[in-house]
């Protein structure tokens, strides 16, 4: 994935140029228009076919999504990537460790006070399948949601034994009952507490999104800390995967700066697909929709699934890289 890596970047979309042809109709193509071609890219991501399908890891791969720095896409990349990989064939799970359920709400999926959650599964009292519930949106995508109970968690957390593991045991295969999970996302609070901690644990990936403005990298170091620490102490198997780009704006200068000095910084664990500045984006939360289900024809949409794809092949390649 490195060879002419920004070459592949697309500015129109904001990610990697996808494999889609259009299906000529009348003598036209429907990419012919605007709105013809978002009509297409919809009917794409809506009827995936299996020649579009994502093969399933050899392993079950868990991702913590973190930046202890708010407003920088955390919540939205993780449910928008559990969404690109869901469509495309994979089952995956997404467990929302962040009081505000910003990606319960997202998923669809009821958070209010006394719904098992993450706060009920990290003290113990349930196990994890019985608090799973599935996205309205997308049959092998589901969710743990999180609840306001959530918030006091951190504080009873503390005189627990092994209270840094709690969320790992909680997540074994056992505990997740029947189904075989793909992928799980663990989506964290904007802090270093306790919660991100217990994500930090029960991962093996970090994905980090980094969002295309000032101090883009500002607090990243303290992050990097903070994982080097768990890996030491607590998860050896821990490692930085993945880097995402957000909130890029190709008409600007600084964006392409920002782009190019996280590159530099963090090398080929950057993705080639960056996610666009999308006002689409932004509004598919307050429908309880991620934006595949909100606009699936739109910019972003097209991003996360390409995100996705990419996601996924690098998965692959590792793997084979160490066979």
């Amino acid at each position: 994935m490195t060879g002419g890596s920004e070459s592949a970047v697309s500015r129109e979309t904001g990610g990697v140029e996808d494999d889609f042809s259009p299906v000529p109709f009348d003598g036209l193509s429907a990419m012919d228009t605007p709105i013809g071609a978002a009509a297409q890219r919809a009917t794409q991501v809506l009827h995936p076919t299996e020649a579009n399908a994502l093969p399933k890891p050899r392993e079950r791969r868990v991702f913590t999504i973190a930046n202890q720095k708010g407003g920088v896409g955390k919540t939205t990349t993780a449910v928008n990537i559990a969404a690109a990989l869901a469509v495309q064939g994979l089952t995956v799970l997404v467990v929302d460790l962040d009081p505000q359920g910003n990606a319960s709400t997202a998923l669809g999926v009821p958070h209010y006070s006394g719904v098992p959650s993450s706060y009920e599964i990290l003290l113990g009292e349930i196990g994890a399948a019985e608090a799973v519930q599935q996205s309205p949106h997308n049959e092998r995508l589901f969710c743990i949601p999180a609840t306001i109970d959530l918030a006091g968690a951190e504080i009873e957390l503390v005189s627990m034994v092994a209270r840094e593991n709690r969320l790992r045991n909680a997540l074994t295969k056992e505990a997740l009952g029947d189904r075989d999970y793909d992928y799980i996302i663990i989506d964290c609070p904007p802090s270093l507490g306790l919660l991100t901690v217990n994500a930090l644990v029960a991962a093996k990936e970090v994905l980090i999104p980094i969002q295309c403005e000032y101090y883009a990298l500002e607090g990243v170091g303290q992050l990097l800390r903070n994982i080097e620490l768990v890996q030491s102490h607590l998860n050896p198997e821990l490692h930085v995967s993945t880097v995402l780009l957000t909130m890029y704006d190709g008409r600007t200068k600084l964006a392409d700066q920002v782009a190019s000095e996280v590159r530099s910084h963090f090398g080929d664990i950057v993705l080639r697909s960056i996610i666009p500045r999308s006002v689409k984006v932004s509004e598919a939360p307050g429908y309880g929709m991620t934006v595949l289900d909100y606009d699936p024809g739109s910019r972003g949409a097209m991003s996360y699934l390409d995100a996705g794809r990419e996601l996924a092949a690098r998965g692959l390649e590792e793997k084979q890289g160490n066979e």
